[in-house]
């Protein structure tokens, strides 16, 4: 393997690699991060996610040193990015800002890197590189590429070190559906490689398929840290989608669960309604429906997704 894996502490518990403890930062009398906690595992996937302008970007900036906070503090692997260089030499960025020359190749701009860094054996380095991320004999300048592809080499700049800890701050966004599945599969990668990484992002999709936990920060706190899974379980109970005749039928379905109770984020859309139930309760809803005629073509489970437990939680935030 390429990556070189996190070691495990010798108790055998996962280290905590991320460590952030209450958190504070305030802008002209603004408070943006309002004492946010959490930690990240080694070889994690960590999804960070919230609405624009919830501090994201914030405290990704303090974590790495690059801004500090009004109080409480944000630590590496134990240490303070903005004091340590040798704990920066263990970590990998990308940011809005690809950091790559486009006027080198995918080799040279790579080459640039391995020098700062004073890798060895560099040319077999950067090829194995450049093989992982799909961009080996790739050799046109880096201003040709498309965004996918200058995606994945940026990516490649910020693994030129061999980091234990890799932050990427909305690796996807701008990307069109297949640059958006190639630079997933590469971050799975990396996982399986033993890397902890620490994704930034309001891409709920793409947090859903990659990420072990997530955090959700709204104006300046986080809502809840848990893993995805443990997050279904706990927010909400089945959805499920209605098939009706017509729309007629979809409207008057509509009236009669929408006040019931046991159901929750009722919506329609045609002749389908979806809707969340609080309890298992199905039986009682194909009932109502039955009394009052309306003719049911199908109905159907479906898995709860991060995008519902998100948005659930922005209405519960908003009452």
């Amino acid at each position: 393997m390429i990556l070189s894996s996190i070691i495990l502490q010798a108790c055998g518990d996962k280290m905590k690699v991320i460590e952030v403890k209450n958190l504070v930062k305030d802008f002209g009398g603004r408070r943006v991060l309002d004492g946010i906690s959490f930690e990240v595992e080694e070889g994690e996937v960590f999804g960070y996610l919230g609405p624009n302008g919830a501090g994201k970007t914030t405290t990704l900036r303090i974590i790495l040193g690059l801004l500090n906070p009004t109080s409480g503090e944000a630590m590496v692997m134990g240490k303070n990015l903005a004091e340590d260089d040798e704990a920066r030499k263990k970590i990998g960025v990308v940011l809005e800002n690809d950091g790559l020359y486009e006027g080198l190749s995918a080799f040279d701009n790579l080459e640039y890197y391995a020098q700062l860094y004073d890798v060895s054996n560099r040319k077999e380095k950067i090829e194995d590189l450049l093989r992982f991320v799909g961009l080996y004999g790739r050799n046109e300048k880096v201003g040709f590429f498309s965004k996918g592809m200058i995606r994945k080499l940026a990516i490649a700049r910020a693994i030129i070190n061999d980091p234990e800890v890799l932050f990427l701050d909305e690796p996807s966004a701008g990307l069109d559906p297949e640059a958006q599945r190639m630079v997933r599969n590469l971050i799975l990668e990396l996982s399986k490689e033993g890397k902890t990484v620490f994704l930034n992002s309001h891409d709920l999709d793409e947090v859903q398929r990659i990420c072990d936990r997530i955090a959700i920060l709204q104006r300046g706190k986080i809502m809840v840290c848990d893993a995805v899974k443990s997050l279904r379980r706990k927010f909400s109970g089945p959805r499920v989608i209605i098939s009706t005749s017509d729309n007629k039928s979809a409207g008057r379905a509509f009236e009669i669960l929408n006040p019931l109770d046991f159901v929750s984020n009722c919506e329609i859309d045609g002749k389908k309604i979806s809707l969340m139930l609080k309890e298992n309760k199905q039986s009682s809803l194909l009932r109502k429906l039955s009394e009052n005629g309306v003719e049911i073509e199908e109905i159907r489970k479906v898995e709860v997704t991060l995008e519902d437990i998100y948005f659930k939680m922005q209405k519960e935030e908003e009452k």
